[in-house]
């Protein structure tokens, strides 16, 4: 692997730090990486955040078709010169935001379900993670890197102060699992907090699933919008359309405590709340 800071100077280029970019600058942490994806010759591989292709080029020597996306136009012309001096062709390179990009129209052209992966910027992070949740029938599995920080709120479990909307909305959907640290020494430029690797397998936590999903997910994002205050009045003061005596009720019918707060629940007394509403709502 060539170094990120050589390939840059090379093409008098600087890393953007409005667009989070850290690059991956050990080879022996991207084939680690592609290894703990299990990639296969039969794989549609989707990944975000392509960058100087760290990634991308290992991944295309395994999988059938990668479809790496790429912001920053710059960086994309970059990629698609080493890609053609590498001779991949499997990759097919998108200069676009991946926030505007359809999982599931993808998945449904190619036919089966797709393996994501990449290294995911701070600041967009939690936005994306809703996109892959909502496209995951047509998601096998994701390797995803991210900031240690905000790894361990994705696995985090209740009690804790980092227990939160986005880990009880995956947890809900996958099962999560850490795979390991990746140091900020191995990127540039050089990031201040170290990265964590994890897997997500969709399906796999889903056996008890919501009788509205939608709803579910609205239930959770009031419950930990006013996290300091108790269920009753989080979600009294939330979109739900509810007031303080008809949470009360739901919390008790449900068996929760409305005195307690949202970082207390599990995923299942999450589902129990949502699907009393459901009825009480009528939806």
């Amino acid at each position: 692997m060539t170094s990120p800071r050589i390939m840059l100077k090379a093409w008098n280029l600087r890393p953007q730090k409005r667009l989070g970019q850290n690059f991956l600058s050990d080879s022996n942490i991207a084939q680690r990486i592609v290894e703990s994806a299990k990639v296969e010759a039969q794989d549609v591989v989707l990944e975000i955040g392509a960058g100087l292709g760290a990634l991308t080029i290992p991944i295309a020597k395994r999988a059938a078709k990668v479809f790496a996306v790429e912001k920053d136009r710059n960086l994309a012309r970059l990629l698609r010169t080493e890609l053609t001096a590498t001779g991949i062709v499997n990759v097919d390179l998108l200069e676009q935001d991946v926030r505007h990009l359809n999982v599931q129209d993808l998945g449904l052209a190619t036919g089966g379900k797709i393996v994501v992966m990449g290294n995911l910027p701070y600041n967009l992070s939690s936005q994306i993670l809703v996109q892959l949740i909502d496209a995951r029938r047509f998601i096998s599995r994701a390797i995803l890197m991210f900031q240690k920080e905000l790894a361990q709120r994705i696995v985090a479990q209740p009690g804790g102060r980092d227990y939160g909307r986005i880990g009880v909305m995956l947890q809900y959907c996958a099962a999560v699992t850490t795979l390991f640290d990746v140091k900020a020494t191995h990127f540039y430029p050089r990031p201040q907090v170290d990265s964590l690797v994890l897997e997500v397998r969709f399906g796999a936590n889903n056996e008890n699933p919501a009788v509205d999903e939608a709803l579910l997910f609205r239930v959770i994002k009031a419950a930990f919008s006013k996290r300091r205050k108790t269920l009753k009045n989080a979600l009294a003061a939330s979109e739900l359309s509810i007031d303080a005596h008809q949470a009360d009720t739901a919390l008790q019918q449900s068996g929760i405590d409305p005195v307690r707060r949202a970082e207390t629940l599990s995923v299942p007394e999450f589902v129990v709340l949502s699907n009393y509403l459901s009825h009480v709502l009528g939806n």
